[in-house]
């Protein structure tokens, strides 16, 4: 039967929806072209205007013998969507996103100024673990109370594609670079049961060494401690840091998410 819902309810159950314009990303770099590129990571950071959340699929296989009249499907493959496309703002004074794209793939193709322009160019791509970064890609989705988090980080990632980026005597717009990038799968960190709470997961850490003094704090979401927090290599009070330091990623941060037999010491990375 239909169950009666009050306006109280409905409100606390539909009228908080995640909105698009909350997002950050950071591109992953390859350590041989960090040199190379030496560019300001946080602002182009900041530049990306446009992602997008990605997708996948199970492959399945159908079994029509088993019982009759009845199709049903098996999965036993899961496929990745095979690009993430990028948007960024252009800067007007170093052009940083066309920059910096372009002297990635320049690099992929061991690209040289002056033999490119040699009648009988040749090239000689280098090899893939190179030029392809294995994590750092990571698109985070967020709310403005920052009680929400989604991240995902994408795996063994490089620049696919850079678009034409059309220019007009009409009417100026803002000039955007959209670059698709290739990965192999992605992972979604933080993710837990719709509804799980995380005073529900603190329960984990009831019995771990009282010296460490966990305080779990109910506002943020996060764990930490008074001894710990003096030791990490980040803030718990941000967005990042109640990210990598709450119960279920605990892990991220080098402090395992041991049974209740063991113990956890201060200070691990």
């Amino acid at each position: 039967m239909p169950s009666p819902k009050s306006v109280s309810q409905i409100k606390s159950l539909l009228l908080s929806p995640a909105l698009t314009s909350h997002f950050e990303v950071e591109i992953g770099i390859p350590e041989p072209l960090r040199v190379l590129l030496g560019i300001n990571q946080d602002r182009l950071n900041l530049m990306c205007s446009e992602a997008s959340l990605p997708g996948s699929q199970l492959t399945t296989l159908e079994l029509t013998n088993d019982r009759t009249g009845v199709t049903e499907k098996h999965a036993y493959r899961r496929m990745f969507d095979d690009r993430l496309d990028l948007t960024f703002y252009v800067d007007a004074k170093d052009y940083i996103p066309i920059k910096f794209f372009e002297t990635w793939i320049s690099y992929i193709m061991n690209e040289d100024s002056r033999d490119t322009r040699a009648k009988n160019y040749s090239y000689r791509v280098k090899y893939p673990d190179e030029y392809i970064s294995d994590q750092g890609l990571i698109v985070r989705k967020f709310e403005k109370d920052y009680e929400g988090l989604l991240e995902y980080e994408f795996i063994r990632s490089f620049p696919l594609a850079i678009n034409s980026m059309p220019v007009s005597y009409d009417s100026s717009n803002l000039l955007k670079c959209t670059v698709s990038m290739s990965y192999i799968r992605y992972v979604v960190n933080n993710i837990q049961a719709p509804g799980t709470r995380q005073s529900d997961l603190a329960s984990r850490f009831t019995n771990v060494n009282p010296d460490v003094r966990l305080a779990f704090d109910s506002n943020v979401g996060s764990i930490y401690g008074t001894d710990i927090y003096k030791n990490l290599q980040f803030n718990p009070a941000t967005i990042q840091g109640q990210a990598r330091f709450n119960t279920s990623q605990a892990f991220n941060v080098g402090i395992q998410a041991l049974p209740v037999s063991e113990q956890i010491s201060p200070g691990q990375q």
